[in-house]
């Protein structure tokens, strides 16, 4: 089975942090560049921010850039997304996907081989 899972998600309140988690099952992510996408109700789907494979370079969405930090441990074969100061905005069902190349393309434009079922945020006092 060839699979991604999401794990991580929860309800918190405005200011709070969670760390997502991106696990990878019968293959690896040492070559692939890994994006983190979001979709709240009633929008499209965003990708907020995306590591390479061998050289670490990070990129982020503008409104996460200061909040948001994604990094990634291929020993464990998983990806992570720490989120701080959530904001209620921030909810949405989050995502971790694969690119098909190794380096990062522009935020939104990269093509995807593989995808999880995702994990819930909600951000609301």
């Amino acid at each position: 089975q060839v699979q991604l899972v999401e794990s991580g998600g929860g309800l918190v309140q405005p200011g709070g942090s969670l760390r997502l988690s991106c696990t990878a099952s019968g293959f690896t992510l040492d070559y692939y560049a890994i994006g983190w996408l979001r979709q709240a109700p009633g929008k499209e789907r965003e990708e907020i921010s995306c590591i390479e494979s061998s050289s670490g370079r990070t990129v982020y969405a503008e409104s996460m850039k200061d909040r948001f930090t994604i990094s990634r441990d291929n020993a464990k074969n998983s990806v992570y997304l720490q989120m701080n100061s959530l904001k209620p905005e921030d909810t949405a069902v989050y995502y971790c996907a694969t690119h098909w190349a190794s380096v990062c393309p522009r935020l939104g434009y990269g093509d995807f081989t593989s995808w999880g079922q995702g994990t819930q945020v909600t951000v609301s006092s």
